[in-house]
């Protein structure tokens, strides 16, 4: 192997470049949800598990430190550390992104960083040449039926138009293609790095990406375009393509209107974020200029950290379809602000308009007038779930009663603060008692009952030990290859993960494949059918007609390759793993086990520290209280003669005597019913642990005893 060729230094002047220009607010905040207190910003470290914000960045010193953990530093530091790259790779990536010349002490390696400065350039390029001829084919005899449709079926004026510089693709197979290499010059291999033509499948020659679509320039902060949103015209499918992902368009990281948007977000100190391109260019040409759209992918982190830099009250109205498919958008955008959101780092609000209607439709029927003051009183992210939970239950049903509750508890045992979770609690209370007063108040007792539960169950990672995780990725791992690989079993195995409670997932890429499938199966089979394999009322055999492995390659590979890539090992088994799936009942009963456990372990954990935490009152202590009690009522002397012994020559206790053994275990209990309650639920869950053990060995046995195949 040969020697890897030393790495050229840096010139000075471009370190210092790079230092005066990168501002700390700015570097941190790509990563980190900055809020500004006084004069600085804090946020949580990402350093280590943040509970509270404890980093604060200073703008006048360009310097940020954790109060916590102590990390500290300038933004080139703090970059080396989350990332776990060096120095000079810091600084390169620095000056590509605020365009500095860059500099070295060796000319080849100074030649090569230019280079790829240079192609991004031509990149960049490319694509504006490219919207330019779009442009020009909307105006074109070609484009009359495309600018009939934006200009009437949209109802977009001349100004708009011109504004979001829509463009036409035509229907010809090349026609960009000749344009941009007759005319312009390109070569097609860039234009393939672009994402606007696609190698033919013989590998001869290219054609255009985009045919017979209305064209969407999508821009970065700076205006530039990198990449394109086409909508088919002849009803073609998809309805909406995207640019595939390149060296300049990485969907995940930036937002359609963000450039347009920033300085109303600002001064409205409020973004609204919407699903489609259209959208936004309504809300827009209405004058709600705060207005942006994620690019066909469920809002990223990076994206709401985007967001947040731009309004100081980090307000966030999310206003996607009420159909299906956004309401799923609009979980999975809340899953990923949530924490900001629990710990009031962020103000996420959910805006679902009447009627069904999206924002382009809602405002050509009553105007900005109206639109603006729903969204003014769009509610919080909580009540909204709220209201999903209860949505299209019959609460006198008791199965649909238990569904409500449980969903509800789970959302409200996420509350951090005592004060917000009785608020919520006595709310949800009063509408699941449907307004009778005496059962809304046992309600609001047993849901803070069951909260706490929730709260105990094992949700926290400090109850983890050192190994559970990877335990619970394997063993999460194994269950989501058996769905997909036992297709006979897939009704089985949805009935024990509902009835165990695990249909949950714990790890993010889990839980997004699960949602994945989930989706697949309601589009075949329907929400209604899905729901009652779920609860067992339907044996669901027809799951298996499914191809899911193959589905969910096809899908992932076209919205998120990155995770298509986590995922591989589980869509495309070995020879090994396809063993173990030889006895796929027993490995279900064995895994979910498994899982059972480990979440039956963090909560014996929890009660048992709970329950230590408990300052026990003694016998002695409450004999002591009665007798002043006693003593107190002018009748201590009696009591105490009678509590001393019985009389002489009784055989047995007094009836006196009885009634104070039974007050004072009854006082026992009273003063230390919270210790009971949480020894009763830790030898509970020890019991049902055993109960655990036993499957699993069960199934361990059965398999050892089974023949080989």
């Amino acid at each position: 192997m040969s020697p890897t060729a030393p790495q050229a230094r840096l010139h000075p002047r471009t370190i210092e470049a790079v230092k005066e220009r990168a501002d700390i607010v700015d570097v941190v905040g790509e990563h980190v949800v900055l809020k500004k207190k006084g004069r600085e910003f804090v946020g949580l470290c990402p350093f280590h598990d943040d509970k509270s914000p404890s980093m604060t960045v200073s703008p006048a010193k360009q310097f940020y430190y954790c109060f916590s953990c102590g990390a500290g530093g300038n933004a080139i530091k703090f970059l080396m550390e989350l990332q776990r790259t060096s120095f000079s790779d810091v600084v390169l990536d620095l000056a590509r992104r605020y365009q500095l010349p860059v500099e070295t002490v060796e000319g080849p390696q100074q030649e090569r960083l230019r280079q790829q400065l240079s192609r991004r350039e031509a990149l960049l390029r490319a694509l504006a040449l490219a919207s330019g001829w779009f442009r020009s084919q909307l105006r074109s005899p070609a484009g009359a039926a495309a600018l009939a449709y934006l200009k009437q079926q949209r109802g977009l004026s001349e100004t708009t138009l011109e504004s979001f510089e829509l463009g036409y693709a035509p229907e010809a197979w090349d026609g960009l293609l000749k344009h941009l290499q007759q005319v312009e010059g390109l070569a097609p291999e860039l234009l393939e790095a672009a994402g606007l033509v696609v190698p033919r499948k013989g590998g001869d020659g290219f054609y255009d990406r985009f045919r017979h679509r209305v064209m969407v320039p999508i821009r970065d902060r700076q205006g530039r375009v990198i990449g394109f949103g086409g909508r088919s015209l002849d009803g073609g499918e998809p309805k909406y393509l995207n640019s595939p992902e390149t060296e300049v368009f990485e969907k995940g990281k930036h937002l359609f209107g963000l450039d347009r948007a920033t300085n109303a977000i600002r001064k409205d100190d409020q973004a609204v974020v919407v699903e489609g391109y259209f959208d936004v260019i309504a809300l827009h040409a209405a004058g709600i200029t705060n207005a942006v759209a994620s690019l066909g992918t469920a809002l990223s982190s990076q994206q709401i950290t985007q967001l947040c830099r731009c309004c100081d009250s980090r307000r966030l109205v999310l206003n996607f379809d009420t159909d299906g498919a956004g309401v799923r958008a609009a979980q999975r955008a809340i899953g990923e602000v949530e924490q900001l959101a629990l710990q009031g780092q962020v103000e996420l609000r959910v805006l679902h308009l009447p009627a069904g209607k999206d924002p382009d439709d809602f405002l050509k029927e009553h105007g900005a007038g109206e639109y603006r003051a729903l969204l003014e009183q769009a509610p919080l992210w909580l009540d909204w779930q709220i209201e999903q939970a209860l949505e299209g239950k019959d609460l006198a049903r008791a199965d649909q009663f238990q569904q409500a509750v449980s969903a509800l508890v789970a959302l409200l045992g996420k509350l951090p603060q005592s004060a917000v979770r009785s608020h919520y609690l006595q709310q949800v209370a009063e509408r699941l008692s449907g307004g009778q007063a005496r059962l809304a108040q046992k309600l609001e007792e047993d849901l803070r009952l069951q909260v706490k539960g929730e709260r105990w169950h094992g949700r926290a990672s400090r109850w983890d030990k050192p190994g559970e995780v990877g335990l619970r990725e394997r063993a999460e791992a194994e269950l989501l290859r058996l769905y997909l690989h036992a297709p006979a079993h897939r009704g089985a195995i949805r009935r024990e993960l509902r009835l165990r409670e695990l249909d949950d997932f714990a790890l993010q890429h889990h839980r997004l494949l699960w949602a994945a499938i989930s989706q697949l199966e309601e589009d075949n089979l329907g929400a209604g059918r899905l729901e009652a394999v779920n609860r067992g009322t339907d044996p669901g055999e027809d799951l298996g007609d499914l191809d899911l492995p193959r589905l969910l390659a096809d899908q992932l590979l076209m919205d998120q390759s990155e995770l298509l890539n986590r995922l591989t090992p589980l869509l495309e088994p070995n020879e090994l793993q396809r063993m173990v799936l030889a006895q796929p009942l027993l490995q279900l009963r064995g895994t979910t086990a498994v899982l059972e456990r480990q979440r039956s372990l963090k909560r014996c954990r929890h009660l048992l520290d709970s329950w230590r935490g408990q300052n026990l009152e003694t016998l002695e202590r409450c004999i002591a209280r009665l007798l002043a009690e006693e003593n107190g009522n002018g009748s201590a002397t009696a009591s105490r003669s009678t509590a001393a012994a019985p009389p002489s020559g009784s055989g047995g206790a007094t009836p006196a005597l009885l009634d104070m053994e039974s007050r004072i275990e009854a006082l026992f209990v009273e003063l230390n019913r919270d210790a009971l309650h949480f020894q009763e639920l830790y030898y509970s869950e020890r019991l049902h642990i055993g109960h655990l053990d036993q499957q699993r060995c069960a199934g361990w046995e059965e398999t050892l005893q089974a023949p080989a195949a």
